[in-house]
């Protein structure tokens, strides 16, 4: 059998807030806003984020392979969102993307300090 991961869970401050948040720069839907003990995402048909509230967590650094068409869409909600993105992750700031592996590369942070990458070709 082939091993996928289902879901993960994600540490936030206001896990109905970071849920939205990820939605709408990723152009996902809320599946719960946070009612029960978890808000939750679906990223695609076998990985789902639950959000889960907390008062102190480390930062995460969570990767995504998107295509190029993707690539795009999230970075300019990234953008126009007045988020700051960089080349690497110790640029996060520099406003510039990287050609790593040949392809396109960014990272960003959430609201609650997580790093998010995007590749559009996987390492």
């Amino acid at each position: 059998m082939t091993l996928i991961l289902n879901h993960t869970i994600v540490p936030a401050r206001d896990k109905g807030e970071a849920a939205r948040w990820f939605a709408h720069i990723f152009d996902r839907t809320a599946e719960s806003d946070g009612e029960g003990h978890f808000a939750s995402v679906r990223v695609n048909e076998t990985l789902k984020l639950l959000f889960a509230e907390s008062e102190t967590f480390e930062p995460h650094h969570y990767a995504f392979h998107v295509s190029d068409a993707e690539f795009d869409a999230i970075l300019g909600r990234v953008t126009e969102s007045g988020i700051d993105f960089g080349s690497a992750p110790w640029t996060r700031r520099d406003r510039k993307l990287n050609n790593w592996n040949g392809g396109r590369g960014v990272y960003f942070e959430t609201p609650d300090g997580h790093l998010l990458e995007l590749m559009t070709v996987p390492q």
